[in-house]
């Protein structure tokens, strides 16, 4: 934890919040931190679902429990209308998997995820045909979409690592929910688009090799504080090894913060967005690849951009 006061300033990055909005049925929903949306008007899945949002307080000096208030208000907003075929956590820390359980128990869509994924959703209450435990590289179809799962690593610092062995019963101190299996994720759907989602700034070398992906959903929490060599090689194993054409970052934000009021950039003493767009602006636009920043709750479409 650094000791620098403040936080970056989004103001001066705003031509960078123009990711196309949806026009027809398929559209992608940024809900804050590495929770995705994506919905085609038929079916749909959500990777994370982390509405809760405890405060700072809360998370460094109390303990946490899924929000039913905030979890409810978020999906009624999203209106899924029984379209939500799965919710896939990229890892099980608090601010990714605190919340999936409850919103696949809400929505009857089932988990999907590692082990410790499986264990949150089995405490919770979610039937065991709802849980499926991913298997690297095997593709899931879920209705419209295809998912596969690829074995991938948190970004350094992991502050609670290993398994969860046994499901944490709410309300539990934040570093009850370890990382667990950490995934990149490969988002195909029928009419054709193709998605990486990189929910935490970590890769495992290779382990994107010849595989493709038109965007690249890049987690870049905690990026910022890292050396530049580490940043690049981040990008090396995740977009330039899927191919993406078009990047939209994710995890960025303040997620002490509720979802109701205005996102705004993780503090200096986490992270430091300033750092972490200067260094990837450069690879982008050496490289012809778009760099952009998702507008939270708003339906988007950046393949929208690649045609």
């Amino acid at each position: 934890m650094r000791l620098r006061p403040g936080r970056p300033d989004l103001r001066p990055h705003a031509g960078l919040f123009d990711v196309p909005a949806a026009t027809g049925a398929f559209g992608v929903t940024f809900l804050g931190v590495s929770s995705l949306l994506f919905d085609d008007g038929e079916h749909a899945l959500l990777t994370d679902g982390f509405f809760s949002r405890p405060s700072l307080l809360r998370v460094g000096l109390g303990k946490v429990a899924p929000d039913d208030a905030r979890i409810d208000a978020a999906l009624a907003r999203l209106d899924l209308g029984g379209r939500l075929r799965a919710v896939l956590p990229v890892h099980t820390h608090y601010d990714h998997a605190l919340d999936s359980a409850a919103v696949a128990q809400r929505t009857g869509a089932d988990v999907v995820g590692g082990r410790s994924a499986a264990n949150l959703a089995r405490g919770a209450g979610l039937p065991a045909d709802r849980i499926v435990v991913a298997a690297p590289g095997e593709p899931i179809a879920l209705g419209s979409f295809t998912v596969t799962p690829l074995v991938s690593d948190h970004c350094p610092p992991d502050r609670y690592p290993g398994e969860i062995t046994a499901p944490p019963v709410p309300p539990v101190r934040a570093g009850a929910y370890r990382c667990g299996e950490a995934w990149s994720l490969l988002v195909g759907h029928a009419g054709g688009r193709t998605a990486l989602v990189q929910g935490s700034a970590g890769f495992v070398a290779g382990a994107l090799e010849g595989r493709t992906a038109d965007i690249a959903y890049l987690g870049v929490g905690q990026l910022g504080v890292l050396d530049e060599a580490y940043i690049r090689e981040y990008w090396r194993h995740t977009v330039e090894a899927v191919g993406a054409r078009d990047v939209v970052l994710v995890h960025w934000d303040d997620f002490f913060r509720p979802l109701d009021e205005p996102l705004r950039a993780l503090p200096y003493a986490g992270d430091d967005l300033d750092v972490t767009l200067r260094v990837l602006g450069r690879l982008a636009a050496d490289q012809g690849v778009g760099l952009h920043l998702p507008t939270v709750w708003r339906r988007e479409d950046p393949w929208a951009r690649l045609c």
